[in-house]
């Protein structure tokens, strides 16, 4: 399976799996390169590399950013950032700090809509990981309240929804700045999903997107498996229009979400546009 899968999750975030396990799953498929992208966080990247080490799989080290707009998660990926970057690692440091009060506040939530779900047990299961959204819906999960995952998004977790708690982030233009300030190349994370509850709903506008690109972004994740086929001619147009590298990646949490690692590939062409941003 050539091509790069440019983005996925281990349990350093809120993946289920090892970075050593995703680096043997990347290599059994036969994947020319895997782009390492924990939430806020470049804990994976040294044993990432360890790991790939003599296998002629390239890892490309990123993080999955997390801003905010108008109360809707924008996600931004940043390639090859310096993970000694003082900027970025304190503003990281500050939303892996807010993940825990969220925590606390959706389990409160949870407990108001009969939910007897445990903010110790969020606890063991993210482990050394920042808390996120999926290691509470395995609490959940667990309670008995819902039958699968996906439930607890849908009906609590969702933004909007019942349990949803805005977290502090900032603007996606910062988030820019900070990446590309950081000596990596940034993406826009899925933007066929900001705001959606369902896959009816637009994404991130076109306005939002040009300022992010103005800020020095370098691409556009519109190949991602949750994209909607309108979203992926529509952000691949975008892309085209303002210059910026279409890519592609599955978004691989292990079992915390039904995506499969290689599930959408960057091709080497794309790839190469890409490193040629730094």
């Amino acid at each position: 399976m050539p091509g790069y899968d440019l983005h996925s999750h281990t349990d350093h975030s809120d993946g289920t799996t090892s970075i050593e396990a995703n680096v043997r799953l990347a290599v059994e498929l036969g994947l020319d390169g895997l782009g390492v992208t924990d939430h806020d966080t470049t804990s994976p990247f040294d044993a990432a590399f360890a790991a790939a080490d003599g296998t002629g799989l390239t890892i490309v080290p990123g993080v999955e950013f997390s801003s905010e707009l108008d109360g809707h998660s924008v996600h931004v990926l940043g390639f090859w950032i310096d993970p000694e970057n003082g900027p970025l690692q304190a503003e990281m440091g500050r939303l892996r700090n807010e993940r825990e009060r969220r925590a606390e506040q959706i389990v409160e939530k949870f407990h108001g809509l009969d939910v007897p779900v445990s903010i110790d047990r969020v606890r063991e299961l993210a482990g050394e990981a920042p808390i996120g959204r999926p290691h509470i819906a395995r609490a959940v999960l667990e309670t008995g309240a819902v039958a699968t995952m996906q439930e607890v998004f849908d009906t609590y977790l969702a933004d909007d929804g019942p349990a949803y708690v805005p977290k502090y982030a900032v603007d996606p233009v910062r988030a820019i700045e900070l990446l590309t300030g950081a000596g990596g190349v940034a993406v826009v994370a899925h933007p066929g999903l900001f705001g959606a509850r369902n896959q009816d709903e637009p994404g991130l506008s076109d306005a939002v997107i040009e300022s992010m690109a103005a800020a020095g972004m370098g691409g556009i994740e519109a190949d991602h498996p949750d994209h909607t086929p309108e979203n992926r001619a529509h952000y691949r147009d975008l892309a085209k229009a303002l210059n910026l590298v279409v890519t592609a990646g599955s978004d691989y949490h292990g079992d915390a979400k039904e995506l499969q690692l290689g599930q959408a590939v960057t091709d080497a062409a794309a790839f190469s546009a890409l490193e040629a941003r730094r």
